[in-house]
């Protein structure tokens, strides 16, 4: 697979994650950050989340999204900060130029689909704001629009509050639809020579994920099959977390075969009623036919009842911590890893899928500004004129951040 170039004004998850995936593949990943303004910690706020591990804007939450990129700040507020930018897609040859910016402020800071195509025709532009460019002053962060999108009533006890997912699956869904429709893309310049401007909606993208719910409005559905239900499936019966003596054991039942043949087993036979070999009967029991599987399962260990649940072949599974998960043989040996500027490894999430040209071992995350100055010579800039764009501030790099950190010491 050739290697590409990828220029991001980043920040926060949605997109960092969706560059990742780039940078996973080997291609070049350049994050562009906002030069300093006084106003607030330098470049993207995430770099000062999480506890302090490596240095002040290097902190835990910013590095996993980000490793195996390099780092620049650029001033795109002024004219000649925006020059620097389109020199930058013209003498890099950048491919892909990746924005997660209000749109309402594409035009004002020169990153706009027309702008940077006129530059680079064949550029691959893509963009994720909260809902697409019809709203361009929608602000959206994950938990947000996990509300709006009805994630968050589809989440919880029946009888609870709404509730957030504990893995922000938004923000990666976003990211994912950047990295699919950037990847189609490619593949249509291939056989064109053209670009494509690409905006992803986070609420569009995470309604396209109610497959199961919204669909059921036109079919005249009970409210209880559109909102929370704990950990129950709404369709198949039964399917939840079971009480054993030493925690708990997740069952799901797909068909009417898994039931017979769990029903075989003497420990469940007690279930096995008339009215229950159907699924459509079991919903009509549910609440009964769950009080009856916790007093069973609530009588052995889970192992026992997890060798059981093996012997009829239904889907089950213990409820790991995350520690646990970590561990898991099928994961283990597949987490990516990163080292430290003091020499420690860092396990990460596995990739998606294995694929023989990603990177298992990643860079550590880039300091603020780090290849300002690099990166810009890499397009022509000599000293002289670098050190000109720095006194006006129109870039920055280590330096300018370390001041700005201990200014607001």
């Amino acid at each position: 697979m050739k290697r590409r170039t990828v220029l991001a004004l980043e920040q926060a998850l949605s997109l960092p994650y969706a560059t990742l995936r780039f940078a996973q593949l080997g291609w070049r990943v350049i994050r562009l950050e906002a030069a300093p303004t006084g106003a607030g910690l330098p470049g993207d706020p995430n770099r000062y989340i999480g506890g302090r591990v490596a240095d002040d804007d290097r902190r835990t939450y910013f590095v996993a999204p980000n490793v195996g990129k390099e780092a620049i700040a650029l001033n795109l507020k002024e004219p000649e900060g925006q020059a620097v930018l389109h020199r930058l897609i013209r003498e890099l040859d950048v491919d892909v130029f990746c924005c997660n910016t209000l749109p309402g402020r594409y035009q004002q800071l020169g990153i706009d689909y027309e702008t940077l195509s006129a530059i680079k025709p064949d550029l691959i532009w893509a963009g994720i704001s909260a809902m697409g460019p019809d709203y361009p002053n929608v602000p959206g962060y994950d938990p947000a629009i996990q509300a709006m999108a009805g994630y968050m009533e589809l989440t919880g006890p029946a009888d609870g509050p709404p509730t957030l997912t504990g893995v922000p699956v938004i923000d990666l869904k976003a990211g994912d639809e950047v990295y699919a429709n950037v990847m189609l893309a490619l593949a249509d310049r291939a056989e064109t020579g053209r670009g494509r401007r690409i905006d992803v909606s986070m609420l569009q993208a995470a309604a396209s994920w109610l497959i199961t719910t919204l669909p059921l409005l036109d079919f005249g559905c009970e409210d209880s099959e559109i909102t929370r239900c704990g950990n129950e499936h709404r369709k198949f019966i039964p399917t939840n977390a079971y009480p054993t003596r030493d925690g708990f054991v997740y069952m799901a039942i797909g068909s009417d075969v898994q039931w017979r043949r769990l029903t075989a087993l003497p420990r469940f036979a007690p279930l096995a009623t008339e009215g229950r070999q159907t699924n459509e009967g079991r919903t009509r029991d549910r609440e009964t036919l769950h009080r009856d599987i916790a007093a069973i399962t609530s009588q052995a260990t889970a192992d026992e009842i997890r060798d059981d649940l093996a012997r009829a072949t239904v889907p089950n599974a213990r409820i790991h911590t995350i520690p646990q998960v970590a561990q898991m043989a099928a994961l283990s040996d597949k987490l990516t890893r990163t080292v430290m500027p003091d020499g420690r490894t860092i396990r990460m999430q596995p990739l998606a899928v294995d694929l023989p040209e990603a990177q298992a071992e990643m860079p550590f995350p880039p300091k603020y500004g780090q290849h300002t100055d690099a990166i810009l010579a890499e397009a022509g800039y000599t000293d002289a004129e670098l050190a000109g764009l720095r006194a006006r501030g129109v870039v920055a790099g280590i330096q300018e951040n370390k001041r700005s950190l201990e200014e607001r010491v």
